[in-house]
């Protein structure tokens, strides 16, 4: 009797086992939490814009660059590459929590709702080299510093997981080497590198006098309460007091509008105040998504808008591998996605060097690159007010340096005094340790040395 009353509790409890189990698949089926979207979100991104703009494999860059250093729930996603329709799907286990990103020709991938059909791109790819056999920038030729390469075969120096690393003096390339796999002609991410070219594109607007840093009543939904009193000079020193939450290890504001929402203005615009304009120092991709929409919207036309970034300053600088992402509202992610060569990202840099100045012609506001080595009001010196970073103390770095950083170890370091450009880009989690400063401090030694 015991035995049969055992053997029913039994069968009891393994139906409803399975009962759980099926009600835990329908829910991560129809409603999957916003973790597991995130997840499907990245790798879809990650590869859709690895494979059609680097022209890289994509079971390698799901590997390497979305389940190696990221979240263990990221092992479990699935992909498939529509190379026809440039369209990559991705989800866990293949079916749970699914994300679409589509490629457009111009404007590179963006995460659209599954099933979605985005229109094309109007953006125009930045012309070719005039001279492809001139010396760099003008063309491909370097002319290699034997003491400055020397550095780059020091694996303790150059880093782990590096990708590409050029060190420009006197406006020429004196050394670079390239991560195995990788060459001057892969495109790489810049993560939030891309914030000081965004900043770049509102400093040429502001060379024509089409837009001024101390404009206020930046959005209609603002004008009612405190955020009608932010600048656009508040948005680039990252202190408007929004209470944007850039907490990576979380589904937090950051993570869910880059991966969530398809209109990453809109879902910005809504953050309320958590703090007086100006006395709090909090770093903040969506501002810098604001600052994209602002612009766009202030050049009105939406063609003439996707192009201005190519005609205003890709052309001119010969970064001809240079690709900045919309969303799928078609505003530029100015947070967080450009891609371009290591040798276009050092082209960026030597402009910035040059304070703004390329070919003889002054492309930014005078004053302008020079707020990149001014420290804002409220980050105790870490922080410029132009979207770029300050080095720390004990580099040993001269005082006019700046440091322009993004995710995962992309760095390129600016010296105008020693007009000295250093680029490092590569996979390197914060977790590894590793500190550009420590390559660019010895680069700095040998420039004084000579």
């Amino acid at each position: 009797m015991e035995a049969l009353v055992l053997k029913r509790i039994f069968r009891g409890l393994v139906v409803l086992l399975l009962i759980v189990a099926i009600g835990a698949g329908l829910w991560l089926y129809f409603i999957p939490p916003d973790l597991l979207r995130v997840g499907s979100g990245y790798a879809a991104k990650i590869v859709c814009s690895n494979v059609f703009i680097a022209n890289r494999d994509p079971d390698e860059v799901l590997a390497e660059d979305v389940q190696a250093p990221g979240h263990p729930l990221l092992h479990l996603m699935r992909i498939t590459v529509d190379r026809e329709e440039k369209r990559v799907d991705a989800a866990l286990l293949g079916s749970i929590a699914p994300s679409e990103a589509i490629y457009r020709e111009g404007t590179g991938c963006t995460v659209v709702p599954v099933g979605t059909v985005v229109a094309g791109s109007d953006a125009t790819k930045a012309e070719a080299l005039a001279e492809a056999d001139g010396v760099w920038p003008a063309g491909d030729k370097i002319e290699s510093d034997e003491s400055l390469a020397a550095l780059l075969s020091d694996v303790a120096l150059t880093g782990p997981g590096m990708r590409a690393v050029v060190i420009v003096k006197d406006g020429k390339i004196s050394a670079e080497t390239y991560g195995d796999g990788f060459s001057k002609d892969i495109p790489l991410l810049g993560w939030s590198m891309t914030k000081t070219v965004n900043t770049a594109i509102i400093g040429r607007l502001m060379m024509e006098n089409r837009i001024s840093a101390d404009e206020k009543n930046l959005f209609p939904q603002w004008r009612s309460d405190g955020r009608a009193d932010i600048r656009i000079a508040d948005l680039l020193a990252m202190e408007s007091g929004l209470g944007f939450n850039e907490n990576y290890g979380a589904v937090a504001d950051v993570t869910r509008m880059l991966f969530l929402e398809p209109d990453m203005a809109g879902f910005v615009e809504a953050v309320p105040l958590e703090a007086d304009i100006g006395s709090r120092f909090n770093y903040s991709s969506g501002t810098a998504v604001l600052l994209s929409r602002i612009w766009m919207d202030r050049i009105g036309n939406a063609s003439d808008a996707l192009g201005y970034p190519w005609r205003s300053l890709f052309n001119p600088l010969g970064m001809t591998s240079a690709v900045m992402e919309t969303d799928a509202a078609g505003t530029f992610v100015g947070s967080s996605y450009m891609y371009a060569t290591a040798r276009d990202w050092a082209r960026f840099g030597l402009f910035l060097a040059h304070d703004g100045v390329w070919n003889g012609e002054r492309l930014l506001p005078q004053g302008f690159v020079e707020a990149m080595h001014a420290p804002n009001r409220s980050s105790g010196g870490r922080y410029s007010k132009m979207q770029t970073w300050l080095p720390k103390p004990e580099a040993g770095l001269p005082s006019d340096a700046f440091v322009i950083s993004g995710h995962d170890g992309q760095t390129i370091f600016v010296i105008p005094s020693l007009d000295l450009v250093i680029v490092r880009l590569g996979l390197t989690p914060r977790s590894q340790g590793y500190d550009a400063a420590m390559l660019v401090s010895e680069v700095v030694k040998r420039v004084r040395a000579d």
